[in-house]
């Protein structure tokens, strides 16, 4: 329990710092992107002060899987249910349009740094937990391709998102960051089968 409070501490102080940038955030998307945002953060802060003790946390596989079940859940209230019924219609399959706009400076900062950083961070745990379970390069190419490309198409057919390659790109990198990830995880998280 002790490994949990600083990291609980400086968790609260950078969330609460951030919450009027935060707050922006829900105009445009469901509030519950408050309640991932903290929890990303939180996980963040865990692993790197875990990381610089040299320690290590214990957790059953199936509290691990309800975790992750509980993040894809959150996740998919985010990119399905928007406040105010918000419609999409716009398809955009030109690699890098979308990225350059939100890099060229006329799009909100807030609006571009979220949506660059959340389309690769939120992925990453999905990388991870891939990586975790399959040694197979095909799989690991191929499963964040599908995915990814049925949740664009979902959003698009529901008007509840945009279809974009971009976010293709940005999601999968995210993926690969996880694959990536990987080994650092391994030594900071031990889960028991």
């Amino acid at each position: 329990m002790k490994k949990f409070i600083v990291p609980t501490i400086i968790s609260l102080f950078v969330f609460l710092l951030l919450t009027p940038l935060f707050q922006a955030l829900t105009s445009y998307l469901h509030p519950i992107v408050l309640l991932v945002l903290f929890g990303c953060i939180f996980v963040c802060t865990l692993l790197i002060y875990l990381y610089i003790r040299n320690d290590h946390l214990t957790l059953s596989a199936n509290l691990l899987s309800i975790f992750m079940i509980l993040y894809a859940v959150s996740l998919l209230i985010l990119l399905f249910f928007r406040p105010n019924e918000q419609q999409y219609d716009t398809i955009n399959l030109i690699p890098f349009s979308t990225i350059s706009l939100f890099l060229s400076g006329e799009v909100n900062w807030l609006v571009s740094f979220y949506n660059l950083a959340a389309n690769i961070g939120l992925f990453i745990p999905f990388g991870v937990l891939l990586k975790w379970r399959t040694k197979s390069r095909t799989s690991l190419l191929l499963v964040p391709i599908f995915a990814i490309s049925a949740i664009e198409l979902l959003q698009y057919i529901t008007s509840r998102g945009s279809l974009d390659i971009d976010d293709l790109l940005l999601n999968t990198l995210g993926f690969w960051i996880g694959y990536a990830l990987t080994p650092v995880f391994k030594k900071i998280i031990i889960v028991k089968r």
